[in-house]
């Protein structure tokens, strides 16, 4: 045990075949890093811009999306850098500052996500109550919360993974996680285990709370085609995000636990992925096609910056 330290600097798994494919796995993760760019930044400013699209839906959006600009810069200019050097190595403290940042995006958002649900539940189920509960007050509280609370969890996860002796440096993962770290330890790691095992569960309690809130959604629009009308257009880009976000995550705690190494590397790395890839580019676009009032001003701005 006396040999057992805090290693300076960790290595990553190195993507299958990097060298030969060097600059196509280039070319396609800083396209796609533009691309979440351009869409999440452009609909950011048409939010903040136009006063008509003040309101609590699209200010939960537009935190999505700042959200979504931070998770994805943990990750994308480090990968890329590491693909044009050949060389998959991290400090340790940076390895610590990525899983941070990288779990408080997920869970910033879900938590948002989640404000987003109760957002609809009020608009739909209590319309006359909707500008009483949902104000600038009540928005500012739950945008705080979104980001406190992850900031606090991690905060706590991270200093108790600190703690830990470490007897290994290689992750074997894209980019670094808490559990990831957890798992370098030759020493105990219940403590770690416990608070992780409590964390998770109640953030997949708060899917059991989405789900009942979907339900009597569901049924109160039974009664009103108004009411379906807005289910169908500001619920199912939520219920398809939430999904996306949700399998994502559920993946990758069970396959971090307990996945086998015989599973394959390309479909490993993709899934790890996918959290990173698949929010953070489809979000914007999926409420920027679907929601009305988003499209209308997205399409006004076009023709305002072609007519410059």
């Amino acid at each position: 045990m006396d040999n057992m330290t805090h290693f300076a600097t960790y290595t990553l798994m190195e993507p299958q075949d990097a060298k030969s494919y060097m600059y196509i796995y280039f070319t396609c993760f800083f396209s796609l890093y533009v691309m979440i760019l351009f869409v999440n930044i452009w609909l950011i400013v048409v939010i903040v811009l136009e006063r008509a699209l003040h309101k609590p839906m699209y200010i939960f959006l537009c935190n999505l999306c700042v959200n979504d600009l931070y998770g994805t810069a943990a990750f994308y200019p480090k990968f890329l850098h590491d693909l044009i050097l050949n060389s998959y190595i991290i400090p340790s403290y940076m390895c610590a500052f990525q899983a941070f940042v990288v779990y408080t995006y997920v869970m910033c958002e879900f938590s948002t996500l989640v404000a987003m649900a109760y957002d609809r539940h009020v608009a739909i189920c209590q319309p006359l109550d909707y500008h009483s509960k949902m104000n600038k007050y009540s928005c500012s509280i739950l945008i705080v919360l979104c980001w406190f609370m992850p900031f606090l969890i991690m905060f706590i996860a991270v200093f108790l993974s600190n703690r830990l002796v470490i007897c290994k440096n290689h992750i074997d993962k894209l980019y670094c996680d808490n559990w990831s770290i957890v798992k370098l330890s030759c020493g105990s790691t219940f403590v770690n285990n416990l608070y992780g095992f409590i964390f998770i569960s109640l953030y997949f309690g708060l899917v059991i709370v989405i789900i009942v809130s979907y339900i009597k959604l569901i049924i109160a629009c039974k009664a009103s085609l108004e009411c379906r009308r807005k289910f169908w257009q500001t619920c199912v880009p939520h219920v398809i995000s939430l999904t996306n976000l949700t399998v994502a995550i559920l993946f990758d705690n069970i396959y971090n636990r307990y996945g086998s190494t015989d599973f394959p590397v390309n479909l490993r790395n993709f899934l790890a992925l996918e959290m990173i890839i698949v929010p953070p580019l489809f979000n914007p676009v999926i409420y920027g096609l679907k929601l009305t009032e988003i499209r209308k001003r997205i399409i006004k701005s076009c023709m305002n910056c072609t007519k410059k």
